[in-house]
């Protein structure tokens, strides 16, 4: 490539990641509050969603879409709404088109702008923990394992996904697969919540605590396992 040409893509790259990162900024900062105490909120938030009437759908997906590309703003606790707000079907079916739509948006903005986004929205130690899918040929059935791992940044994961090889429906797939249990039991907790049988709520947020810290205990060993799928021999120390 010719050096002015050079220049200009590295100006054009340069600004689509400042306006990229600053919008996420100003998302962050402006809307993640205000949508974190909705939400924390059933009944206001179901009220919420009925003022929008035909368009509720819509909003609650675009909320979903939301929470995956701006991840401060946490996700059990919106499925939960959406269940609660729309019911166990409705509730999995929108969080799902809002996870689908997140996940893209995600996955294109990190395989366009490459390296540079990927390190404004995880943290050093996150990228180093999971640089070993970058440029690795078996990334796509190690990132499958990981995203069925309970207590695994799947938000981190999308973004990271973006450097590796695997093909955007491919990771699209893999991605929803790992998802789904979750969002399904979230909505189906919302959902139960909102008819006030208590009795599902307490054993399926029994179970999805006792895989959550589960997940939690067992990360780091797992992660290290599936880093050595690359290597010959023991991992370096660190």
């Amino acid at each position: 490539m010719p050096e002015p040409q050079k220049r200009r893509f590295l100006l054009i790259h340069g600004v689509f990641i400042a306006a990229f990162a600053a919008a996420m900024l100003f998302a962050s900062i402006k809307y993640a509050p205000l949508i974190t105490r909705l939400v924390s909120h059933q009944e206001k938030f179901k009220e919420f969603m009925d003022s929008y009437g035909s368009l509720s759908a819509v909003v609650y997906i675009l909320l979903q879409a939301a929470q995956i590309v701006v991840a401060v703003i946490p996700g059990e606790v919106v499925q939960i709404a959406g269940g609660y707000a729309f019911g166990t079907f409705l509730g999995t079916l929108y969080s799902v088109l809002g996870a689908i739509l997140g996940t893209l948006i995600v996955f294109y903005a990190t395989r366009l702008l490459g390296y540079s986004i990927v390190r404004r929205f995880v943290s050093a130690e996150k990228l180093a923990k999971f640089d070993f899918l970058i440029n690795n040929p078996k990334s796509e059935i190690i990132l499958l394992l990981l995203f069925m791992i309970p207590g695994i940044p799947k938000d981190t994961l999308t973004y990271i996904a973006g450097l590796t090889p695997v093909k955007p429906l491919r990771f699209l797939l893999i991605s929803m697969l790992g998802r789904f249990p979750g969002l399904w039991g979230s909505a189906y907790i919302g959902a139960n919540l909102q008819e006030k049988d208590y009795l599902p709520v307490w054993i399926l947020s029994g179970v999805s605590v006792v895989l959550f810290v589960a997940g939690l205990l067992l990360k780091n060993k797992i992660i290290g396992k599936m880093n050595r799928l690359r290597h010959r021999g023991p991992l370096p120390p660190p």
